[in-house]
Order: structure tokens, then sequence, then C-alpha cells
């Protein structure tokens, strides 16, 4: 099973909104001129901040290659010292070369570090998705199950419904992995996510 595939579209959206919004959005009452000055430099400093950041982002996740340790050990960094969406996308990125490497217990840890990084509700969802995800492939089912439990919003009905299938058919609960693709058939999923999911269901018989 691919590990990465269905959000990634909801990443690569989330990556844009990211980098053009980079500033912060909310500072508090500003009152007087004194304080107007102040609320002008804060701002002036939250933007050049947040755009070095966003570069140091974008150059980290451009170099990193899963055969060259140097590039891990700098995304793994910037994670660290980054507590924030940038540091939670480059969570993402740094998952991704663990996946790849079949070194699943540090793409579990990378995936949750970034949870604890961001407050954004459809970064999280991202992150838990593919947390269950890795967690499925660990054998570990009741784990992915409750991490799907996790993901609120509509719009993440159909791949819940996807991964909670795999889970249930994996403990050998062919009753629930069909009550579970049959919910995702049945929401307004993509076409192709929809087919799928029928094929899954016309294989348990």
């Amino acid at each position: 099973m691919e590990v990465y595939s269905n959000d990634n579209e909801q990443v690569d959206a989330l990556r844009r909104f990211f980098a053009n919004n980079g500033k912060a959005l909310v500072v508090g009452v500003v009152l007087g001129v004194g304080a107007l000055v102040g609320w002008r430099y804060w701002n002036s400093h939250q933007d050049g901040s947040a755009k070095v950041t966003s570069a140091a982002y974008q150059q980290v996740t451009t170099e990193l290659d899963g055969s060259k340790p140097n590039t891990l050990e700098a995304a793994s960094k910037f994670v660290s010292e980054n507590n924030n969406t940038y540091g939670a996308l480059a969570s993402l990125d740094l998952a991704k070369q663990f996946v790849d490497k079949n070194e699943l217990d540090k793409a579990a840890a990378q995936l949750q570090s970034g949870l604890k990084a961001t407050q954004d509700a459809n970064l999280q969802a991202v992150l838990n998705l593919r947390l269950a995800r890795i967690q499925l492939q660990q054998k570990k089912a009741d784990d992915a199950i409750k991490t799907l439990d996790t993901v609120k919003g509509d719009g993440w009905v159909a791949i819940i419904a996807d991964i909670r299938g795999e889970a249930l058919l994996s403990k050998g609960d062919m009753q629930g992995a069909r009550e579970a693709w049959s919910k995702g058939i049945a929401s307004d999923a993509s076409p192709a996510l929809k087919e799928m999911m029928q094929m899954k269901m016309n294989n348990l018989g």
C-alpha cells in the first residue's frame, strides 16, 4: 500500500498558503500613537522573520535526499528549531524520506513531532492521516483507528473511510471494512477514490 497517496493535494495547498501568508495574523489590540508605531515595527519584524523561515524551509526541503544523511540531519535540525507550521511541513517531508527507507518508527516520530508544532486543523488532519497509514504498515491497526478518530471535517470523510476499512480488514473485521468503504463511497469523494474503495469491497466477495 502506498503510504503517500490521496492527501498530497491538501499538503501542496497548505504549503502554498503558508508560503504566501507567513506573517502573524493576530497581534492583540493596539492603542495610541506609540502603540501604532510599535505595531508597525512588530508587523514588519514578523513579516521578515516569516520570510526568513520560509526561505530556510524551501532550502532544506529542496535539498532533502534520503540517500544523503547530511540533508536528513539538516531537515531534522530545522524541525527541532521551528516549533511552527514550517517545522510541521518539514516533518511531513522528512517522514516521507524515512518511509522510503522503510524506517517507519522514525517516520511516525516525525509526524508526531509535526502535530505538536502546528495548530492548523487542516495540516493536523494531513499529519494524522499519514500517521495512520504508517501505523497500519506497522501492523498497529488499533493505533491507526484511534489516530483516524482525531481527524475531523467533512472534507476528510472519504480518505478516513479508506484507511479505516484497511485497518478493520487487517483485524479480520470484513463487515466493518465493508461498512467503512460503503460510507466512503457515499461521501463526496473523488471518482478515483470511490472506484478504488468499490474494488476493495468487491474483493471481499
